[in-house]
């Protein structure tokens, strides 16, 4: 609940967050030259991330290359991270464009990574409209940090 009141920055939160420079008060796991990885404040189970670019556009059609190469590049290390560190059994991978589509913040891309595991869906969700995770956002900062830390030089 502490995450749910704390409402939206002014502007685009994809563009402010890393611009502060707070990596880990933002739950910004690392930074490639393009794009960053950071922790979603809403996950869908523990370990879910995003794959974020610096680049402010909602529009993947016209996404410049060398851009999308560093998204892939960082969901992929994201993908590798989250298989050491909690051994999911899949992920759900992928873009939510437009908000028809489930896009929060449509105006500004993001490559959600979600780990999954068998029967990883419960009763909460169902009947009380919850999730429940195993862990918190800043214990499963503390896991995953580790494996970016030689992208952004720390």
């Amino acid at each position: 609940m502490s995450y749910v009141g704390t409402g939206r920055p002014a502007g685009c939160i994809f563009c402010v967050k890393p611009a502060e420079s707070r990596d880990e008060e933002h739950l910004i796991l690392g930074r490639g030259e393009r794009a960053y990885v950071l922790l979603n404040l809403y996950p869908y189970n523990s370990g879910h991330l995003m794959v974020v670019p610096y680049l402010h556009t909602g529009d993947f059609a016209s996404l410049p290359a060398d851009v999308g190469a560093d998204l892939l590049a960082l969901a992929q290390r994201s993908i590798a991270a989250l298989t050491s560190e909690y051994r999911p059994q899949g992920f759900n991978v992928g873009l939510n464009l437009g908000e028809v589509a489930g896009g929060s913040v449509s105006a500004h891309l993001h490559l959600h990574v979600v780990p999954r595991w068998g029967g990883d869906t419960n009763f909460m969700p169902v009947t009380a409209d919850t999730k429940v995770l195993p862990e918190t956002l800043e214990q499963t900062y503390r896991r995953l940090r580790p494996y970016f830390r030689e992208t952004d030089g720390d």
